[in-house]
């Protein structure tokens, strides 16, 4: 019973820390001693835009004509489709822009991954700050300038913006999830650093640019490889891109397995626990390390639950509160249903990734495009 109850207390109290307790003590301690990020609106370094896409003739149009339309000085803005051996007609339709705007490339590269085709365009480009974007999404006209501004900062190196999330034509609950998840980001950010950033709007200086495995992806692995190095990695809040969510939580469970096989590889095989400050190890820790765990961790507290049911009547109450979510999940109740699906994936995406590795390759989300 020792053992159940050590278990017990310990997945709970994990559970409780990552998604509440922490929130609220990043956002408490980043209002008492925070560290502000020397923004200068008038700096415009040379930018240039990367775009990686894997047969995106559905919107790359769309993605290029805002591109063109940021307000940002146009003689200081190169826009780069890094193509990842598209088969359909992505590699067209981004000819044609070029063809009528000089400031529009494509770079054909071979079938790589995402960060091998990042890590092309940003060898074969030459602005002094290099920023990324997803081929489904939109900026906001001032989104570039806010994010050199924020870069202008000597101690920062990487910027990553906010993404709004469209309503969904579904039932999926991502966007309760992400406007949470952006606040706690802002909040650690104002500490020093963010423990994670988004695919869909980030910057940094070159000489900052980390080439990193394959299939790490920029997401996760730049903003702990940035603190190693002594930078900060930042969060603009005022940076605006937007995309369409996957539709539902179903589709969203698979994509969200998709993206926990690459959190768990960088976990596991990234060192990102290692030379870190640390109130910014604390911080990897109760957000990335706990949250990819949260799965395990349930099924830790509910097996000990279990085990510890007729030893008092708060192992009694726990286990009927977790009998209660799940039977809301499988009811289809909307926020319980995302929950235990989300939770879930990272369970199957550490066994994926365990049975089989991570390929580096990636095919655009159901439903975003």
């Amino acid at each position: 019973m020792t053992v159940a109850k050590v278990v017990f207390w310990g997945s709970l109290g994990a559970l409780a820390w990552t998604h509440v307790l922490y929130p609220a003590a990043a956002e408490a301690l980043a209002r008492v001693r925070p560290r502000p990020v020397r923004r200068d609106p008038s700096w415009e370094p040379r930018v240039s835009v990367i775009v990686a896409a894997h047969d995106e003739e559905a919107v790359i149009e769309r993605r290029l004509a805002n591109l063109l339309e940021l307000e940002y000085p146009p003689e200081k803005v190169e826009i780069v489709v890094a193509s990842d051996a598209s088969t359909d007609g992505t590699d067209a339709l981004v000819q044609a822009v070029g063809a009528r705007e000089p400031r529009v490339r494509l770079l054909p590269c071979p079938r790589g991954g995402k960060v091998a085709a990042q890590d092309r365009a940003v060898r074969e480009t030459a602005g002094e700050v290099v920023a990324f974007s997803d081929a489904n999404a939109t900026w906001a006209p001032d989104a570039l300038r806010r994010l050199t501004a924020a870069l202008a900062d000597p101690d920062v190196g990487y910027v990553c913006g906010a993404l709004t999330l469209e309503q969904a034509e579904g039932g999926n609950r991502e966007g309760l999830y992400w406007r949470l998840e952006l606040r706690l980001r802002e909040a650690e950010s104002r500490l020093g650093s963010v423990t994670g950033g988004n695919g869909s709007i980030y910057a940094l200086r070159r000489e900052d640019y980390v080439e990193v495995d394959p299939r790490f992806g920029h997401d996760l692995s730049l903003p702990y490889l940035l603190v190693q190095q002594g930078r900060r990695a930042a969060f603009e809040p005022d940076a605006l891109a937007f995309e369409r969510p996957t539709p539902t939580n179903e589709t969203e469970y698979r994509r969200k397995v998709r993206m926990f096989e690459h959190c768990w590889l960088i976990t596991l095989r990234g060192a990102m626990f290692r030379r870190l400050p640390p109130l910014y190890l604390a911080q990897m820790l109760s957000h990335r390390l706990l949250r990819y765990g949260s799965g395990l961790l349930h099924v830790a507290l509910l097996g000990s639950s279990v085990v510890l049911v007729a030893s008092g009547p708060v192992y009694a109450l726990a286990l009927a509160g977790q009998g209660v979510l799940l039977a809301a999940a499988g009811a289809g109740v909307g926020v319980a249903r995302y929950y235990v699906l989300v939770t879930w994936a990272t369970n199957v995406a550490l066994w994926n990734y365990l049975r089989r590795g991570v390929p580096p390759t990636w095919e655009p989300a159901e439903g975003t495009r």
